[in-house]
């Protein structure tokens, strides 16, 4: 049985890529609707239901980053956003993230790898539609930034936001440490001791103060969260 196609917004002022993306995806039975730059891109996303928005960072009138936070401020419903870009250091992926985007493809890129990455992130918010994130205890606020746990606030930066957001919308599932380092960096190469810094900060800050772990390493695979119910 053929899987439901999704419904796309592609927010993208190349005319050339535009129509590659378009004719690429409607062939694999997606409905795409096309906006030329991000104030349009912006009133469409906020106006029609999307599976996903694929969303260029340098475009004109409203570049990607600025529609992307007004997204997440405006919008009622937590809309997976995956961000193109021809930038691709990690300051400007920190950026999107900081802003709400949920996954990056640097141009150029496969038009099979963009499809891929639309569906896994549909999949992966079907169930998560509302801003928050609930498990167990702890809640993730997308639209916010905001993390409870235990009905405490937890401060984390940007990048480790991202991380523990990575694996709230995965769970129960594990998800492995080139799935996490493909998530923050692409393909990018990145020290090998990166991941292990950002998940050692991210435990200091959401693990430490209380009294049962959160982040389970599952040895050899990669990382999942525990469920645990907020003390009475």
């Amino acid at each position: 049985m053929k899987a439901k196609g999704l419904t796309v917004l592609l927010v993208e002022d190349q005319t050339e890529l535009a129509k590659n993306i378009i004719q690429y995806l409607e062939s694999r039975g997606h409905v795409v609707d096309y906006a030329s730059d991000g104030k349009q891109g912006l009133d469409l996303a906020l106006s029609q239901p999307f599976d996903v928005i694929i969303l260029d960072i340098m475009m004109p009138k409203m570049d990607g980053l600025q529609v992307c936070a007004h997204l997440r401020n405006e919008s009622v419903k937590h809309l997976p956003i995956l961000m193109l870009t021809a930038r691709d250091t990690l300051d400007d992926k920190v950026t999107g993230f900081s802003v709400g985007a949920d996954d990056y493809l640097t141009k150029p890129f496969a038009l099979e790898e963009l499809e891929i990455r639309c569906i896994a992130l549909s999949r992966r918010h079907l169930l998560q539609t509302d801003n928050k994130i609930n498990i167990g205890s702890l809640i993730i606020d997308r639209q916010t930034k905001q993390v409870e746990r235990d009905g405490k606030t937890v401060n984390l930066n940007a990048m480790n936001f991202n991380i523990l957001l990575f694996l709230a919308q995965a769970y129960p599932q594990v998800v492995s440490r080139s799935e996490l380092c493909q998530h923050l960096w692409g393909d990018d190469p990145t020290e090998s001791d990166s991941l292990r810094s950002h998940i050692y900060q991210l435990r200091q800050a959401i693990d430490k103060p209380f009294s049962e772990p959160l982040i389970k390493t599952v040895h050899g695979v990669g990382f999942t969260l525990l469920e645990h119910q907020k003390s009475i």
